[in-house]
């Protein structure tokens, strides 16, 4: 899987087609993505192969055909595919994130975020892979931000749980294996739903009916590009200097409820908001949050890692796409 290999490129020409065998340049550096087909997974893996690694993804459903299908809840195929590989760095993206979703299946998504987590760091270090464990704000219980790495975790939901219990599951089975604590994310989604910030963007777009937005809790939208760069900067330093493990903090930096959010995607399309309504009572049905779990980045900073892209920058390029009126669309990109 190093220097040169053969590839079969199809090769038209008119009145024939044929499989002809090529050399291929491939990277010595070589990257596992888990959870390859999520939002935040398709993002380090692209930030890896475009930055001369040879980055290997992974995924379960979605899988097939662009990434190895692998069920990382069976020991098995997880210790064939990493010994097959022999990746020198393991981004584990995969996790059941939905907090909702975690309170009514506890038991799948800890054998997930935990089991299959602790799993995954003993073949790491079995091989001498540096693992980034994606964590997430969710492990503080957002009553006295901001929040270094030493600060002391109190999660209020099961999720958070499960993510802080993931964290000592890597760092016991895989002393030089790094966390990565990341908030809400967002970036170019398939389908809105995919995060909780493009998800409201039809509540914005529709201007006809009124929309109630949380104006409570506190969150710092990040964007997928910058934790998939983060990622590989780190990877890269890992390489250089074996003394980068434990827990680290990445985040964007604007402050924003997500009534503000709205707000701000209406004005990046030029949208009305008056339709929206704030909500400034803490919620009361689904798992609870924290107020605010803002992380203090600096230890990253310091290392001379990071990269922020401006909200109203990013969220532009992720929902165009999905903008109902085209004549904006055709105005602004033609």
């Amino acid at each position: 899987m190093v220097g040169r290999e053969k590839e079969l490129t199809i090769h038209f020409v008119p009145g024939s087609c044929q499989l002809v065998e090529e050399d291929v340049n491939v990277p010595s550096r070589r990257a596992l993505i888990t959870g390859a087909t999520g939002l935040l997974g398709r993002a380090v893996y692209k930030e890896f192969e475009k930055n001369n690694w040879h980055a290997v993804g992974c995924g379960y459903s979605r899988a097939r055909p662009r990434f190895e299908q692998v069920n990382l809840l069976d020991t098995h195929a997880v210790h064939d595919i990493i010994q097959d590989f022999q990746p020198h760095v393991i981004v584990h993206c995969a996790a059941e994130r939905r907090p909702d979703v975690v309170e009514n299946q506890p038991d799948a998504a800890s054998q997930l975020n935990v089991d299959a987590s602790g799993n995954l760091a003993k073949e790491a270090a079995g091989i001498g892979a540096f693992l980034i464990y994606i964590s997430s704000d969710y492990v503080f219980d957002g009553t006295n931000p901001p929040y270094t790495e030493d600060d002391t975790p109190n999660p209020l939901n099961l999720y958070g749980k499960t993510k802080l219990q993931g964290e000592k599951a890597v760092l016991e089975n895989n002393v030089g294996a790094a966390v990565l604590r990341i908030p809400v994310l967002y970036g170019e989604v398939e389908k809105l739903e995919e995060s909780a910030v493009t998800v409201m963007f039809d509540k914005v777009q529709f201007s006809n009916k009124s929309a109630n937005m949380d104006h409570w809790q506190q969150r710092f939208p990040t964007n997928v590009k910058d934790v998939a760069s983060v990622c590989r900067q780190l990877a890269e330093k890992r390489m250089l200097d074996p003394t980068i493990k434990g827990t680290f903090h990445w985040s964007g930096n604007e402050q924003m409820t997500k009534y503000e959010m709205a707000c701000a995607i209406a004005d990046a399309f030029n949208l009305p908001n008056s339709h929206l309504r704030p909500v400034t009572d803490s919620p009361v049905l689904g798992a609870p949050r924290p107020r605010n779990a803002q992380l203090n980045c600096s230890k990253l900073e310091n290392l001379g890692i990071g990269q922020r892209t401006p909200f109203r920058v990013g969220i532009k390029e992720s929902l165009w796409p999905f903008l109902i009126d085209k004549r904006w669309r055709q105005t602004v990109f033609h």
